[in-house]
């Protein structure tokens, strides 16, 4: 929205130039000035309606985020503050969620896949790619495969991990 206004103010800078200089010239001309009227009550309307597209397209956005002055009032006496979220940022939380929820399946099958480290010794915390394990593993060796193979999981960009060595005894 903010570019729109941004070129639309640079439209109208540069609107107001080309304005200048053409009445100038069609002074210099009755033809081109007949034209140059024409031109301009053309330009004129077609402002007005650009005025108004923009306007429609405020109040449109105005309303579907719910911001009225009646929704305002009432929210603010509700809970003290007005909060409102961008659709497709609430839609990248939930998309992130999957994947982590993702990322967390994909590690405990692998480690339920391996016969040296346990699924359930073992926890897998993922948050948008940087994944935590912690728990117990019965040798040293145990944490380096782990490690590796949460590493080596789509979607992980790294890995921390807080596991302690707890020989099966």
């Amino acid at each position: 929205m903010r570019r729109f206004l941004n070129g639309l103010v640079l439209g109208i800078v540069v609107g107001a130039a080309g304005f200048w200089f053409v009445q100038n010239k069609a002074r210099q001309h009755p033809e081109a000035e007949q034209r140059y009227e024409a031109a301009a009550t053309q330009a004129g309307a077609s402002a007005r309606d650009t005025a108004q597209l923009v306007s429609d397209a405020m109040k449109a956005k105005l309303e579907t985020l719910d911001l009225g002055a009646d929704e305002i009032k009432d929210e603010l006496a509700r809970t003290g503050k007005i909060v409102r979220r961008k659709a497709r940022d609430l839609g990248a939380q939930v998309a992130d969620s999957a994947a982590d929820a993702r990322i967390d399946a994909a590690i405990k099958a692998k480690f339920a896949e391996d016969k040296d480290l346990s699924v359930w010794k073992i926890s897998v915390s993922a948050d948008r790619g940087h994944v935590i394990l912690s728990g117990t593993v019965s040798a040293p060796g145990d944490i380096a495969k782990a490690v590796a193979l949460a590493l080596d999981t789509d979607g992980v960009s790294d890995v921390t991990y807080t596991l302690e060595v707890k020989p099966n005894g």
